[in-house]
C-alpha cells in the first residue's frame, strides 16, 4: 500500500529536524510540496535547503504544484465556508498527487512548517481523501519542533509559570479579547497584530518573525514600548520579502525575567 509521511520540520532551521524526521527523510521516495508562488519562493528554497542539509544531493524526487488560492477577505460568517472550500480543493489535489505521483509501494511525504499537530491542515485533509475512498494509503506523522516552542527558546523563556495554564490562540480570538483566567497567551496567524489593543495594559510581549531562520527577527518587553518597533520592523520585512510568518506570546504581569528587551532585537 502506498504510504504518506506527514513530517514536522520545525520552523525553518535544518538543524531542527529530529532523528526520526531525518530517519524518515532519508526512506522517501518523493516530496510533495505546495508552491504558493513567485512571493514567497524562499518557503520552497527553505524546503529544499532542509533536503539538501539531510539527504545527498539530487537523491530525492520533488513534486510541486500550485497551491490553491483561499478567499482571505472572507470574514464573519463567511470565514469558515472560505476555508472549507479551499480545504476540499486541497484535498483533491493531495488525491491526483498520491494517486499519479506515488507507485503502490512507494513513500511520499508532505513536509510541515513547525508540527503538524499545530495550527495545520495537512492531517484533516488526508483524513478527508482517505473518506473518499478512490486511492487507498496509509499515513504517519513525525512530530516536529513548533514555531511556538523556538520562539520561547530563542526569547530564553518558558511558555507557563508555575500553576499556570498557558492558551493558544489565533489573532482573531485574541480580537474578542484577552482569554479570562489565563495571564500567558502565545498567539498565532495574526495578520493585524492585534497585540496593539492591550498596550495600556500590564502585559509583555515577546514577538518573532521568520523563527529559525536568517531572516529571524525578535522583539520583546512591555507592549507599550515594543508596538512600535514591531510594527516597523514587521512593516519593512513584510515589503521586503513579500510575507511575513510571525508568533508572539503575551505574558500579564510579572515582568519579563531577564534584561531582554531591545538588546533581543535581531535584524
Amino acid at each position: 500500500m502506498r504510504r504518506i509521511h506527514v513530517i514536522g520540520i520545525g520552523a525553518g532551521d535544518p538543524e531542527q529536524l529530529t532523528l526520526q524526521a531525518v530517519r524518515v527523510l532519508r526512506g522517501t521516495d518523493v516530496f510533495f510540496l505546495l508552491d504558493k508562488g513567485e512571493v514567497t519562493s524562499d518557503l520552497i528554497r527553505l524546503r529544499r535547503d532542509i533536503l539538501d542539509t539531510h539527504l545527498p544531493e539530487g537523491a530525492y524526487r520533488l513534486v510541486a504544484v500550485r497551491d490553491p488560492e483561499r478567499d482571505r477577505a472572507a470574514d464573519g460568517a463567511a470565514y469558515s465556508p472560505a476555508v472549507e472550500d479551499w480545504r476540499g480543493a486541497r484535498a483533491a489535489i493531495y488525491e491526483r498527487l498520491i494517486a499519479e505521483e506515488l507507485g503502490e509501494d512507494e513513500r511520499g511525504a508532505f513536509l510541515v512548517w513547525g508540527d503538524p499537530a499545530l495550527y495545520d491542515s495537512t492531517l484533516g485533509i488526508l483524513e478527508e481523501v482517505q473518506r473518499r475512498g478512490t486511492v487507498p494509503f496509509g499515513y504517519d506523522v513525525i512530530p516536529g519542533i513548533s514555531s511556538v516552542s523556538a520562539l520561547a527558546a530563542r526569547h530564553r523563556t518558558g511558555l507557563s509559570r508555575v500553576a499556570r495554564p498557558v492558551q493558544i490562540t489565533t489573532g482573531r480570538r485574541l480580537a474578542e479579547g484577552f482569554p479570562e483566567g489565563v495571564d500567558d497567551v502565545v498567539v498565532m496567524l495574526d495578520a493585524h497584530q492585534v497585540f496593539r489593543r492591550y498596550a495600556d495594559q500590564d502585559i509583555d510581549i515577546y514577538w518573532g518573525a521568520y523563527i529559525g531562520t536568517p531572516d529571524e527577527i525578535l522583539v520583546s518587553g512591555p507592549i507599550a514600548e515594543a508596538a512600535p518597533r514591531i510594527e516597523r520592523l514587521r512593516a519593512e520585512a513584510r515589503e521586503r520579502k513579500g510575507w511575513i510568518m510571525d508568533t508572539y506570546l503575551l505574558r500579564r504581569g510579572e515582568g519579563r525575567g531577564g534584561e531582554q528587551g531591545e538588546e533581543s532585537a535581531e535584524e
